[in-house]
C-alpha cells in the first residue's frame, strides 16, 4: 500500500484527520472524509491534483491517476440550491490521469470494470466493462471479460 493510499484511509481518524487532510493538500489530493472507499485502492503518482466530491463512492479495487476530478458539472450553483449528487465508481474502475467524471443529476455510475481515459469528460452513467474517452467522452468499446484485475491493465 502507498503512502497516498494510507493516508487517504487514515483522513477518517478522529485525532488524526486534520493533519492528515493537510497532508494530502500537500501531494494536491482533496479526498474529504464523507467519501466512500473500498478495500484496493490504488492510486498512482501520489495522486498529485485528484479531487474527489464529497457525495462519491468508490468501490473495491478502484485505479485512480493523477489530475482526476470526481463532482457535480455545476459548480458554480450554491450546493445548498442544487439537487444532491452521487458519482459512484462500481468494482475495478480505471481513471486515467486527467480524467474528468462530472454529475449533471442525480447518480452518475461507472459501471464495474469501466475504464475512463485520459483526459476524458464523462458526464452520463456506463454500463460494466466499457471504455470510455473523449470530451465529451463516448464509448469506444468493452474490455474482455477474462482478462482479471482492473490492476493488471494499467
Amino acid at each position: 500500500m502507498s503512502l497516498v493510499t494510507s493516508l487517504i484511509r487514515l483522513r477518517r481518524h478522529r485525532l488524526l484527520g486534520r493533519l492528515v487532510q493537510e497532508a494530502l493538500a500537500l501531494y494536491g489530493m482533496e479526498v474529504p472524509a464523507a467519501v466512500e472507499i473500498g478495500p484496493g485502492l490504488t492510486v498512482f503518482h501520489r495522486g498529485f491534483g485528484t479531487v474527489l466530491h464529497p457525495y462519491t463512492t468508490l468501490g473495491a479495487d478502484v485505479t485512480l491517476y493523477n489530475g482526476v476530478t470526481i463532482g457535480r458539472a455545476d459548480p458554480w450553483v450554491p450546493q445548498e440550491l442544487s439537487p444532491m449528487r452521487r458519482v459512484v465508481l462500481e468494482d475495478g474502475v480505471v481513471v486515467c490521469a486527467g480524467a474528468k467524471i462530472v454529475c449533471k443529476s442525480g447518480v452518475l455510475t461507472v459501471g464495474a470494470g469501466t475504464i475512463v481515459g485520459a483526459n476524458a469528460v464523462l458526464t452520463r452513467s456506463t454500463g460494466p466493462n466499457e471504455i470510455w474517452a473523449g470530451a465529451p467522452a463516448r464509448r469506444l468499446g468493452f474490455r474482455p471479460a477474462a482478462t482479471g484485475s482492473a490492476k493488471s491493465l494499467a
